[in-house]
């Protein structure tokens, strides 16, 4: 393919020797792969039974390699959010960010949302999950794979990062900073990139990256870690990035991590490179920072650094947001009122409304959505949702969602959302609908098309359509016909 004159010069001043075997790799056939979903069942199960030949990516354990004949992106099973596809490289930066269960997290830069689902699966929906994207047309996308993917516990947010950083203060325990970048790394993917790339987007792109990361230090509590990452092998934008920010902010250190099979350490040489002025690097450890080149492994290019904030916080510490957390309503409250009295819950509406919400749960699931990590439920207009543990205030933020979207109370029932589908298993259902692979019924459904009962004598009423056990979506049963409840933009032709 044909690359930018000016990219291929800087390339082989950078690499030398190694310039032929990385302009070779753009010849190549591209990489591809999945990373299994684990919030939909255990990953030896999926291994054991997945229809595509399957190879190991190095650095994420749910990450897969797939073969050009296998299309997963085809199967019912993307539809389940059984898996994500993303670039291999890509996996990369989430897996050093090392989520555990119960944090909070910030995924800065997140559309569409490869990243954001991967650290999801860390957290096993336990937790607080910000995502956010300035950009709102790839905000509605990034929310989205939140849905597919059956996450219960994410903000999804459509906010600059100084906003952000006006609300939070010193409140994440870790934040992920995916940068927006001149992406040369997806040039073989992408033509498009090619074509606009610049030496003065470049140095755009560097400028832009060094107000995010201001931002994302003031956000991040003391002792948490930081991962930076862009998809372009540009020195402005990484090993530069990382000297400018380190200079500003003598706080943080760069962490030594081990690095996976084919992966290289940065060049701290490069920090300023092309520049007239250069400043002695030596004790910022660059050296720490991880490339990973398109000639040196299976993926399209990447690089992370793994950053440490200094200090402390006491136990039971819970950073600062300005507008303190939400609150929902619990079963306590939502039960209906006496005779004469309208309980009144924070925001607006009678606590009575959840009722129909409580009967649908009691008829229809086998467990208690309010029991465990959550925030009680929040309604949004119409829109029922249960929130994270801990959520904080919603005042002032454009959100597009707010935690696990429960579905739509109307007049006098409930109407249960795709979301509550998605994120639903089998085991807490009472009725399941099981449909397999891509047998004539699934496509029909996913086609919009209502089902037939045999069986004259199945309960009426809701049903969690699933599909080799991975829940699909909703369907309603009355007589013998199972109305389709699949949302109608997505069904498929």
């Amino acid at each position: 393919m044909m690359l930018p004159q000016e990219f291929e010069a800087r390339m082989q001043d950078m690499l030398g020797e190694a310039y032929p075997a990385f302009r070779e790799s753009y010849d190549r056939t591209k990489y591809q792969a999945l990373r299994v979903n684990p919030n939909k069942g255990a990953r030896a199960a999926f291994l054991q039974s997945a229809p595509f030949t399957l190879r190991q990516v190095p650095w994420e354990e749910n990450g897969f390699y797939y073969s050009e004949q296998d299309q997963p992106g085809k199967h019912p099973w993307h539809e389940a959010g059984v898996y994500y596809i993303q670039e291999p490289s890509a996996m990369a930066p989430a897996a050093y960010l090392e989520a555990r269960p119960g944090e909070k997290i910030l995924d800065l830069c997140a559309a569409p949302g490869g990243k954001t689902t991967q650290i999801a699966a860390a957290l096993q929906n336990r937790g607080l999950l910000v995502c956010n994207e300035i950009h709102p047309v790839r905000a509605r996308i990034l929310s989205e794979n939140v849905e597919r993917m059956g996450i219960r516990n994410a903000l999804v947010t459509n906010e600059a990062p100084a906003k952000l950083a006006e609300l939070f203060d010193e409140y994440f325990d870790r934040i992920l900073v995916d940068a927006p970048c001149s992406g040369e790394g997806m040039f073989r993917k992408n033509e498009e990139a090619c074509t606009e790339w610049s030496l003065d987007n470049v140095r755009i792109c560097a400028e832009r990256q060094d107000e995010i990361l201001d931002h994302a230090a003031t956000m991040l509590r003391p002792g948490g870690r930081l991962v930076y990452s862009t998809c372009t092998f540009a020195p402005t934008e990484n090993e530069g990035s990382m000297a400018r920010f380190l200079r500003r902010h003598p706080e943080f250190v760069l962490e030594e991590v081990p690095l996976a099979e084919g992966m290289s350490h940065g060049v701290p040489q490069w920090a300023y490179y092309g520049e007239e002025k250069a400043e002695d690097v030596s004790t910022l450890h660059l050296e720490r920072t991880i490339r990973l080149w398109p000639h040196q492994l299976d993926g399209e290019g990447h690089f992370l650094a793994v950053l440490h904030k200094a200090g402390e916080v006491p136990q039971g510490y819970t950073g600062f947001v300005k507008y303190g957390t939400e609150t929902g309503v619990f079963p306590n409250q939502a039960v209906k009122p006496r005779k004469g009295k309208k309980p009144q819950n924070k925001q607006g509406g009678n606590a009575a409304d959840y009722s129909q919400y409580l009967d649908f749960q009691k008829e229809n699931l086998t467990i208690d959505l309010l029991e465990g990590e959550c925030g009680g439920l929040y309604l949004f207009g119409e829109q029922l949702y249960l929130l994270p543990r801990d959520m904080p205030s919603l005042h002032t933020l454009k959100v597009l969602r707010c935690g696990l979207h429960l579905g739509t109370l109307k007049k006098n029932r409930f109407e249960p959302s795709h979301a509550l589908a998605l994120a639903l298993t089998p085991e807490e259902v009472k009725h399941t609908w099981s449909l397999k692979g891509q047998d004539a019924e699934t496509m029909a459904y996913l086609n919009g098309q209502t089902l037939t009962c045999e069986d004259a004598d199945m309960d009426k009423g809701w049903y969690l359509v699933t599909v080799d056990g991975y829940s699909l979506g909703w369907g309603k049963l009355a007589g013998q016909i199972l109305k389709n409840h699949y949302p109608k933009g997505l069904r498929k032709p």
